[in-house]
């Protein structure tokens, strides 16, 4: 992958599709071959509490983020957001409750709403730090709720919740790690954004796959498509992200002040 390539990517925040983040500092961006920095607007990886950016890894290749996060609470892309976060329980007692065609209805305004709420928050100018923080939490809960209740429905295989949950378990603790050593979060990777779009997009597609066929018979194989790769996208950021807590812990140690 160029430099000229990845320059057209907008990176996203480690909080999610909100975009980026705060002050004007230096900017780490992921790569599969390691974590670079450049000149620009965005959040950093960088140490908590230094006023200067870390050395990274001389590896990779770098994407400049030129949003600008405010502290900005009533927003368009912040009530999408949490409309999303309400329709949670609301899912839960459709499914609970059997209805079906209620419950892929809700998942898919879901699934559009979480690409939704990132557009309109960058093409607005409303990234806020609330959002960076709604947006991933509304992800992570809709998939978890979602996941148990198909898994009791007998709709998904127990090991498919096991699989996204150990995941998510495993990058908790990295961002524990991460936090102990004074480094805040890593931004997220597009590979894992690409991985909980192809699960919020799977999963009404595995509830339309106990209708009848045809209907069901397309919706099992492309949703079971849409689940495998959504898992091996959200382990294989998963790995990068590891990858990258590892250089931050083992490089040099930036200064304060």
């Amino acid at each position: 992958m160029t430099s000229g390539s990845l320059s057209s990517i907008p990176a996203a925040s480690h909080a999610g599709d909100h975009g980026a983040a705060v002050p004007p500092a230096r900017v780490m961006c992921e790569v599969a071959g390691g974590v670079s920095w450049s000149h620009g607007r965005g959040h950093a990886a960088g140490r908590i509490g230094s006023t200067r950016p870390a050395t990274a890894h001389p590896t990779g290749e770098a994407v400049t983020q030129n949003d600008v996060v405010t502290s900005r609470v009533l927003t368009v892309p912040n009530l999408i957001s949490l409309v999303r976060l309400l329709l949670v329980p609301v899912f839960a007692w459709l499914i609970a409750t059997g209805r079906d065609a209620t419950a892929v209805l809700v998942l898919a305004v879901s699934g559009a709403s979480d690409w939704l709420d990132g557009v309109l928050a960058r093409r607005l100018g409303q990234v806020s730090r609330l959002g960076q923080l709604l947006d991933p939490a509304a992800d992570r809960l809709f998939i978890l709720v979602t996941l148990f209740a198909l898994a009791w429905r007998d709709v998904v295989p127990w090991w498919l919740l096991v699989a996204i949950v150990a995941r998510d378990v495993v990058l908790g603790i990295m961002l524990v790690v991460l936090a102990r050593a004074g480094w805040a979060p890593p931004p997220v990777h597009l590979a894992g954004k690409a991985g909980t779009f192809a699960l919020l997009y799977a999963f009404p597609l595995l509830l339309l796959a106990q209708w009848a066929a045809p209907v069901g018979t397309v919706a099992w194989v492309v949703g079971w498509a849409c689940a495998l790769w959504g898992v091996g996208l959200y382990w294989f950021a998963g790995v990068l992200y590891l990858m990258q807590a590892r250089r931050l812990l083992r490089g040099p140690v930036p200064e304060h002040g």
